[in-house]
């Protein structure tokens, strides 16, 4: 039988998560998936005697390489909280079981750190764990780190069909580092920013779609040539989607989709940087930034917002928080209050549906007329 196996068979089909469009199956090979937990597990210092809390599904790339595979390959033991995502139960689990690592997208780690019982369980034991599956705000980060207490957590930053990671912070990078970039890329990995209109490579420090190129790339989407021929060009490079800055050391922050990228009268904004910024209101708890038709500008800015237990804010608050503070352009138009966010099974925000309601419930087109 395993004469008749070979590395760069295909051994999983997964499937994106479908946050941009319908999800595609990436063809994945024993190579891929084997090498990126290596890798990933190397970088967190992961040994037999970690012990990984693991409240994020197996059939996501997140639970299957980077929890699965990378406990089976260093001999850890996998804690295995509750069926679905449960906040309270994930907390417990630790304690009890004294995990070493707990992993977890961000959502999951503001509901842990926000939950009742949070105060009155035990995490001492948490060492390291892994942030990723959706971009990381600067703000949870340094909760997770000085609150949570895991200091030496890394993020990883990747997508389905580099199987995934293709960058990762090391647990003993400054702390600026660690909140505030996705890391450099893992061993073996090359990577490179380039003119979404030209494909020409840019200088460090100025942003474009980020590429990368190794061992993790995907074979391609299951038959799907077309949309393959799309992703990865002819000479091996993985076109990401995503908007990312490098600098001298090969650190990288990602900036945003390239579809989520807001064009308002002729100037690229960056989503993130909006969220990044809000997430330092104190009423804040969780915020989503993305782009409206507008008639005059061609777009607008729209804020979905999710408040802190039992505090009050309007519109206009948040507002006069930002004059002074960000550039009058960037400060949202349009603020909404809500109680969740449309989200992936996978706890993945989904802003193309954000974008679609805000349209329909502001009866705009998509020329921006009302």
């Amino acid at each position: 039988r395993m004469s008749s196996l070979d590395p760069d068979d295909v051994i999983n089909i997964q499937y994106t998560s479908g946050t941009t469009g319908f999800p595609k199956g990436a063809s994945l090979t024993h190579f891929n998936i084997i090498n990126n937990a290596y890798f990933v597990g190397s970088n967190m210092e992961f040994t037999y005697k970690d012990r990984l809390c693991i409240p994020v599904p197996f059939y996501h790339c997140f639970g299957m390489v980077l929890s699965n595979m990378v406990c089976m390959i260093y001999g850890a033991t996998m804690i295995l909280p509750s069926e679905y995502f449960d906040p309270g139960k994930t907390l417990r689990a630790i304690e009890k079981e004294k995990c070493t690592a707990v992993h977890g997208v961000p959502t999951m780690f503001i509901t842990e750190l926000d939950h009742p019982e949070f105060n009155t369980t035990s995490l001492t034991s948490l060492r390291t764990g892994i942030m990723a599956g959706a971009p990381c705000p600067i703000e949870i980060m340094r909760r997770v780190i000085d609150v949570m207490g895991v200091k030496e957590i890394t993020i990883c930053y990747g997508l389905t069909e580099a199987s995934p990671v293709t960058n990762q912070t090391k647990v003993d990078d400054p702390l600026e580092l660690r909140v505030e970039t996705v890391g450099p890329p893992i061993e073996h990995t090359e990577i490179k920013i380039i003119d979404t209109e030209t494909g020409k490579v840019l200088p460090v420090g100025v942003p474009g779609e980020l590429c990368c190129r190794g061992f993790q790339v995907m074979r391609g989407y299951y038959n799907n040539p077309e949309e393959t021929d799309k992703t990865i060009d002819e000479n091996h490079w993985l076109h990401t989607g995503d908007m990312a800055v490098m600098d001298v050391h090969g650190y990288c922050r990602i900036t945003s989709r390239i579809k989520d990228m807001i064009i308002r009268g002729g100037e690229n904004i960056y989503p993130r940087e909006i969220e990044e910024f809000l997430y330092t209101h104190p009423s804040v708890k969780e915020v989503y930034v993305f782009g409206v038709p507008d008639k005059k500008y061609g777009e607008e800015i729209a804020a979905w917002i999710r408040l802190k237990e039992n505090v009050h804010s309007t519109p206009d608050e948040i507002r006069d928080y930002c004059i002074g503070k960000i550039a009058h352009q960037k400060i949202p138009k349009y603020i909404k209050f809500v109680k969740e966010f449309p989200m992936t099974v996978t706890g993945k925000i989904r802003k193309f549906k954000m974008r679609e309601m805000a349209v329909e419930e502001l009866g705009l087109d998509e020329f921006g007329k009302e």
